[in-house]
């Protein structure tokens, strides 16, 4: 039952993913391991969208470690580990928290034992800014406790990069990144030559800009319709190598317009958004709560449009005229790259 529903939320959310996004681009799939213990390390930019599009564009099925906050409410706790979250405990939560890392560790090392896969967000945090940061020990520990308790395990460590055109739109475009797996025993026991040997696989996959003139950077890049999610296009543009970048990125923009009738179109949503906004310090979790208030308030308002026809049969063409409307002002609800 358990694996019904969540191949039921896998494919409710993928598409749901492709309705939010303009355009999804998933690079190396021919990379992506088959029946081996796979570690993805991966970068964090977008708070739950990162491991929504790993897990919906990927065939490895990946227990996510997330942070423990998450999990404070019983409810939700339960439902997260429904859908194969694993708390992590940082010193923010309490000094004695921290020691249920163990336990954490521990599951992640079973999983990983039984040739599952984990996904871990190396950078030990998130921010939206178009960069690779240092990556953190947690992964590497992981690693290694999986290879001292199973020495024979072919561990494989796959490095992934997310890149976003405007991380908090919809109708912006993302591109997904898988690079070439490498096994972590080669490195055991040597936390420093994994983590720069992970960080070395995920540098290309990223679109980076320097934190230096920062602002600067990405308008220029914008104004010269560099694909913003390409990092080898970024990285020639950075160089002063605009003819060798891709120059696909759409500078139209019509969220203007269709963003205007959708939002007319399901105001109860965007009402309660602009309630939910208001409560959310971090605008990384922007596009998350965007994204969840839309997969789960869509349905019911759907359930009830059908219980309305069923009875006012005489209203179909009007309620099949606004679900034309709401589906066709998604699709073309395009948004241009932001900073």
């Amino acid at each position: 039952m358990k694996d019904l529903f969540n191949a039921f939320l896998r494919l409710t959310v993928k598409l749901s993913l492709h309705l939010y996004f303009q355009k999804i681009r998933v690079f190396g799939k021919e990379n992506l391991p088959k029946g081996k213990a796979v570690l993805i390390v991966c970068n964090h930019q977008n708070a739950l969208i990162d491991p929504l599009l790993i897990a919906t564009h990927t065939q490895l099925k990946p227990h996510f470690l997330t942070r423990a906050s998450a999990f404070k409410n019983p409810i939700a706790a339960k439902i997260l580990n429904y859908i194969r979250m694993i708390p992590v405990y940082r010193i923010r939560d309490g000094k004695d928290k921290m020691e249920k890392n163990k336990e954490t560790f521990q599951k992640s090392v079973d999983i990983l034992h039984q040739k599952g896969s984990i996904l871990i967000f190396g950078e030990g945090g998130h921010d939206m800014k178009r960069t690779l940061r240092p990556l953190k020990k947690g992964f590497a520990r992981i690693a290694f406790q999986t290879l001292e308790q199973n020495p024979e395990l072919e561990l494989l460590i796959l490095p992934v990069g997310i890149n976003y055109s405007a991380h908090t739109r919809s109708g912006s475009e993302v591109s997904i990144h898988f690079g070439k797996p490498f096994p972590a025993g080669d490195f055991y026991p040597k936390y420093d030559n994994l983590m720069n040997t992970t960080l070395e696989a995920m540098d290309p996959l990223v679109a980076q800009i320097p934190e230096e003139n920062y602002a600067e950077e990405v308008e220029k890049i914008i104004e010269n319709r560099v694909n913003i999610t390409d990092p080898i296009a970024v990285k020639a543009a950075l160089a002063g190598n605009l003819e060798e970048a891709d120059h696909s990125q759409l500078l139209t923009e019509t969220g203007g317009i269709s963003g205007g009738i959708l939002k007319i179109l399901i105001a109860p949503f965007f009402l309660f958004w602009k309630k939910v906004k208001i409560g959310i310090k971090d605008p990384t979790f922007y596009a998350t709560f965007k994204f969840v208030i839309c997969y789960g308030g869509m349905p019911i308002l759907l359930l009830f449009s059908i219980i309305f026809l069923i009875k006012n049969y005489n209203y179909s063409i009007i309620i099949l005229t606004y679900w034309l409307l709401v589906f066709i002002t998604i699709l073309a609800n395009r948004n241009k790259p932001t900073y």
